[in-house]
């Protein structure tokens, strides 16, 4: 593989943009406890960093949804592959997504949640896509708002690649030598 990979956010600025939202998280649910759901697998770096920096109770649960396998655009189709362990009602649930670029995902994902009745149910982005949208989704905690690049780094991945990468790099693939 001949990928190559320029710094979009080194690890630094991701440190301080998640503890900004860690920050105003910390403000918001004062006196309160909060559920984190982790969507994996892209979201494993972000949620357990950010979890570091809350000063509230926290639990935690993951799910598994996927729009992508694969590739590197959505196909649209969004599929639960792993569900919760825990009954979230009457829960304050904050939805902890690596991305939203369609928003297809997040969208699904939070309109299935608000159906098992949590007390409140807010959206948490590292990275947000804003001019790919395609669903229209509210994000509550947003990171960093980035171009239309493909990202990988800080848990994103490219076919399961480069999720172990400290900064968020945009993956630019070589071009082939050989005339076309």
């Amino acid at each position: 593989m001949s990928d190559k990979i320029s710094v979009l956010l080194s690890e630094e600025q991701v440190l301080t943009g998640i503890l900004k939202a860690a920050e105003q998280i910390n403000h918001d649910y004062a006196g309160k406890s909060i559920h984190l759901i982790c969507v994996l697998k892209g979201s494993v770096f972000f949620t357990c960093e950010l979890a570091k920096h809350l000063t509230i109770p926290v639990t935690m649960d993951f799910m598994t949804v996927s729009s992508y396998g694969d590739a590197t655009e959505s196909s649209g189709v969004v599929t639960i592959k792993k569900d919760l362990d825990e009954s979230i009602e009457g829960r304050d649930v904050l939805i902890i997504e690596d991305i939203v670029d369609s928003g297809r995902t997040l969208s699904r994902l939070a309109a299935e949640l608000e159906t098992r009745n949590p007390s409140s149910l807010r959206l948490c982005t590292l990275l947000d896509k804003p001019e790919r949208r395609v669903t229209d989704v509210t994000v509550d905690y947003v990171c960093f708002e980035i171009p239309d690049e493909f990202v990988v780094g800080f848990g994103l991945d490219s076919a399961q690649m480069y999720r172990n990468l400290p900064y968020i790099g945009v993956l630019e693939p070589e071009k082939s030598n050989t005339p076309q």
